[in-house]
């Protein structure tokens, strides 16, 4: 039997502070399978530069020692020393959680629209690195600081840059004791850097893994070239659909719950055989497990095909197509930027944000409703793969019932009537 303890008063009660948290409780801030999430917390403050307008090349760097470098090109991340921390910026950064220039959203603050509002993101990676060196370029000067354990190793140390440029480089080592493989996924990383590139046209992304060779994407065509690539030479059943719809202050009028920027792009096709793709982001962030702008991208391509169907009475007598039906041998690729993100947990892969769904129906609903009308001929072959899946299901429900049917039926031996 367990020993109950002898004392319960305040002196029981354990306050955690600063990176304590993370390291006791890693599961709760971040992936714990390996170390990636930790490295993309940094490639996605440098698209955040870049999506900000700073920027135009990120460079990320696989070492043989099991770091990873992340170099961009942004503004640099602030070292003056914080009003009320008496610290560098760029100390707070790096061990505060809920420290960032990301809880400010106003139209002139210094991050609009980015990727989350958790502010974990880089004190998460440093907690759970052996080691963090931070260089960053800014107004002239080169300034490093180091950690270790997530803890200051080395004080910020400045000094004249050699060179005029500005930006940051983050190199992690991440601690094995923490993770149940310490090496990182290549292909999932080569991924994620490469999805940046579509998403952000013009932007050039850069693998580098130390003994082989460099890898660099940049898409000018983004979502259209990036289907291309997944495709691989097979044809779409109709032409590609792409679009793109942001609200500014004219557009809103009349509007609740929309802010000024938000909106989305994307890219949808259907394919008649093979493996479907579906790939959706918030702010360039990848949301693996969809969330309230999927829902929303959904529920409006299928509600105006639906109205296209309805409107040139398309489909045969007994026959309803339902969502699933359409989505069966769809590949898309989503976009949205959203101002207040809103995730279920640290890894931000499902968006929470409960206006999404609105926001994305009415970017994409009447623009696919549009396009149907514009190309007919395009949307009845879009139509006729709907019917196609729809005739398959109703199928198989019914050869299950007839089996349910025929077991009901038939009676054990010992009770059929004479």
């Amino acid at each position: 039997m367990a020993t109950k303890p002898q004392v319960y008063d305040a002196s029981a009660i354990q306050a955690l502070k600063g990176l304590e948290p993370v390291r006791r409780m890693p599961g709760m801030y971040t992936h714990t399978v390996h170390p990636l999430h930790i490295v993309q917390e940094a490639i996605d403050n440098a698209v955040d530069e870049a999506l900000a307008g700073f920027g135009k090349k990120i460079t990320v760097s696989v070492h043989k020692d099991g770091s990873v470098e992340v170099q961009d090109e942004g503004r640099g991340i602030p070292v003056d020393m914080h009003p009320v921390e008496k610290k560098p910026a760029v100390e707070v950064a790096f061990t505060m959680l809920h420290a960032g220039g990301k809880f400010s959203r106003s139209g002139d603050g210094v991050y609009h629209i980015s990727g989350g509002l958790h502010g974990v993101g880089v004190a998460v990676s440093n907690a759970l690195s052996k080691r963090c060196e931070v260089t960053v370029f800014r107004d002239g000067q080169k300034h490093t600081i180091a950690f270790e354990g997530g803890e200051l190793k080395q004080k910020l140390k400045s000094e004249k840059a050699k060179e005029k440029k500005t930006g940051t480089i983050v190199r992690l080592w991440p601690d094995p004791k923490y993770f149940d493989s310490p090496n990182i996924p290549l292909n999932e990383l080569e991924h994620l850097v490469r999805s940046k590139a579509y998403l952000l046209p013009g932007l050039t992304m850069i693998l580098e893994v130390e003994g082989k060779q460099n890898k660099v994407w940049k898409y000018e065509r983004g979502m259209e070239q990036y289907f291309e690539f997944m495709l691989q030479g097979r044809e779409l059943v109709a032409p590609l659909f792409t679009g793109e719809r942001f609200f500014d202050e004219k557009s809103l009028a009349g509007i609740s719950d929309i802010e000024n920027g938000e909106g989305a792009s994307w890219a949808i096709g259907w394919v008649a055989d093979g493996d479907i793709f579906a790939d959706s982001h918030v702010n360039l962030i990848p949301t693996r497990s969809g969330g309230t702008h999927e829902a929303g991208f959904r529920s409006g391509i299928f509600e105006a095909l639906a109205s296209f169907m309805e409107t040139r009475s398309l489909l045969p007598k007994g026959v309803k197509v339902i969502p699933d039906d359409l989505w069966q041998r769809a590949c898309f690729t989503l976009s949205a930027r959203i101002v207040r993100t809103q995730f279920h947990g640290q890894t931000k892969e499902k968006l929470t944000t409960r206006h999404a769904a609105k926001l994305l129906e009415m970017c994409v609903r009447d623009a696919f409703e549009l396009w149907l009308n514009e190309h007919p001929e395009e949307g009845k072959k879009i139509v006729e793969l709907a019917i196609e899946q729809a005739m398959a299901r109703l199928s198989k429900g019914k050869k299950v019932e007839r089996k349910k049917s025929s077991g009901i039926a038939t009676l054990p031996g010992k009770l059929v009537d004479c």
